[in-house]
């Protein structure tokens, strides 16, 4: 095993082989617990261990780690999967040339082979299967398609899967199935999991006909009547979104951890109306929101700076502070104008916003389209009644010094897990150039350009593995793309680094077109593990 920096709180184990990755993983999961783990994301080669860094330290549990003898673990079978596929994709006959091979030769190994759920990732219900003789290892496409249709079946490497939505993708497609592998209306919207075993079958051919789970957009179980219409929001800006502290610990699902961009910024906010911490709030892109108070309401905003306007029902005008309680009374208007500093802003109401969680979680997930939906022009927003008096803060300030569009971001990073795939001269460009801050920015990750390009040392295909929030990964054109909370979990373009915990809130506030420059705190070195480690056999 090598053990690789990611950051301050997480590492990656490297291993030889996928029942290498899903021995350990068994064996980490049944631990975690017991060895303060926190979430654990598998992928081909590597498992990405995150940790509490309160509980315990990184050198103790890697020789923690290092020391399990892994050798012997069973790995127990899941439930089995039929899937019905319609072998009519566009990469099919591709396929069967590239194994030399007959297009009937490419369906009979993909149906005769017991496929396993080796782990997910890359998208919600997006699922690695692994059969042991299928024979059908293929590379991925040169150039990934924009759109790739939700069902259809596809092949990259070792593995078979299928798109649970439409998405881009570089997978080679061999055919398409009606069954929804994701459905977040199912009392378990994932239908496929690490473990389990899926029988694809011709569906063309199949005597027997197959029940398929299909989504049920309306399931009246996760529908909730909004009882008042204490909110009328009036515009949206470039975008306003339902934000908590996100969805922690369902990598398993394929899904990653979201939440507010600024959580010390949402924190204030909610202090300032006397919420719990955690509550959701209103986040708010450049400004832009306007909304009207059909009751009295108190309020706060935090984040971005800009300016916060009222207009009376009488028609008055004035404006109020930042970091500080607004009292809204019936009829009130509240616009945020555009942001000054920083990017995002956030707007707490007192008592919190009702809204159904899903998945545990009010936020939405730009990537994984999960989470109540990006607020309109017109729509009502209910608040919740408070069950006890809370205290509010008068003493709410910026911990962050929110930069313009003009200045220059440092960013403390750790280099890893594969900082040796790139050249020194590469490495020391990644730190000493600045990278400007693009348009094509967003939630998912900051898009960078520099001057010049990061060059590889190394050019083989990498396999998919864990990533973090935060993570630098840089793809074939050598630009880095900085990835943020709703990040894919999964990637198969090598990451040099990755922003420290400390400094995520400060790049999720970076305008476009402001620069950053990237502060290593340490050299890159891999972990030592035990030199007792137990090698897989």
């Amino acid at each position: 095993m090598r053990f690789l920096p990611v950051n301050l709180s997480a590492f990656m184990i490297e291993l030889h082989s996928l029942e290498e990755t899903m021995a350990l993983t068994h064996l980490l999961r049944n631990r975690a617990h017991k060895l303060a783990i926190e979430e654990i994301t598998p992928a081909a080669r590597t498992v990405l261990v995150r940790f509490n860094s309160m509980l315990t330290n990184i050198d103790k549990l890697i020789d923690q780690i290092g020391r399990l003898d892994f050798s012997a673990t069973e790995l127990k079978s899941g439930p089995l999967v039929t899937i019905p596929v319609h072998y009519n994709g566009e990469d099919l006959a591709d396929v069967a040339e590239h194994l030399g091979t007959s297009i009937e030769d490419v369906i009979r190994r993909h149906t005769e082979n017991e496929y396993q759920v080796a782990f997910c990732g890359f998208a919600p219900g997006f699922a690695y299967m692994v059969a042991k003789n299928a024979q059908l290892n293929v590379p991925r496409r040169p150039s990934p398609r924009i759109r790739i249709p939700a069902g259809s079946v596809a092949l990259a490497g070792e593995f078979s899967s299928v798109y649970p939505q439409a998405s881009p993708g570089g997978w080679q497609l061999i055919g398409v199935t009606e069954t929804a592998v994701w459905d977040l209306y199912r009392e378990e919207p994932a239908l496929l999991k690490p473990g389990y075993r899926v029988n694809f079958v011709d569906a063309a051919r199949a005597e027997t006909t197959y029940s398929l789970p299909q989504p049920t957009h309306h399931h009246k179980s996760h529908e909730k009547m909004v009882l008042s219409d204490d909110l009328t929001v009036l515009a949206t800006g470039l975008q306003t979104l339902v934000q908590d502290y996100g969805r922690m610990g369902l990598s398993a699902l394929g899904i990653s951890e979201s939440g507010a961009m600024d959580k010390g910024a949402l924190r204030s906010a909610n202090r300032l109306v006397g919420n719990d911490i955690h509550e959701a709030a209103l986040e708010i892109t450049q400004g832009g929101f306007k909304a009207q108070a059909n009751r009295p309401l108190l309020v706060g905003v935090t984040g971005a700076s800009c300016d916060v306007e009222i207009t009376t029902a009488e028609g008055i005008h004035y404006f109020a502070q930042q970091y500080q309680p607004i009292q809204l009374a019936k009829g009130d208007i509240i616009h945020l104008g555009t942001a000054t500093k920083g990017v995002r802003s956030y707007l707490a109401i007192r008592g919190g916003i009702e809204m159904t969680p899903i998945l545990g979680s009010c936020s939405f997930d730009t990537l994984a389209q999960v989470g109540p939906a990006p607020l309109k022009a017109g729509q009502c927003l209910a608040v919740k009644s408070l069950k006890q008096q809370t205290v509010i803060s008068l003493n709410e300030l910026p911990v962050l010094n929110y930069p313009s569009a003009h200045e220059i971001v440092v960013l403390d990073i750790v280099l890893g897990p594969r900082t040796d795939w790139f050249t020194q001269q590469a490495v020391r460009l990644l730190t000493s150039q600045l990278w400007q801050v693009t348009a094509a920015s967003n939630r998912i990750g900051l898009r960078l350009a520099g001057d010049k390009g990061i060059e590889r040392a190394k050019h083989q295909e990498l396999p998919s593995e864990g990533t973090c929030v935060g993570a630098i990964q840089i793809p074939a054109n050598g630009q880095p793309v900085l990835f943020l909370n709703d990040h894919p979990l999964t990637g198969g373009y090598p990451v040099i680094g990755a922003v420290c915990e400390y400094h995520l809130d400060l790049a999720g506030q970076i305008p476009v077109n402001a620069k950053i420059q990237f502060n290593p705190i340490k050299v890159f070195n891999e972990f030592e593990g035990s030199r007792d480690t137990y090698a897989y056999n």
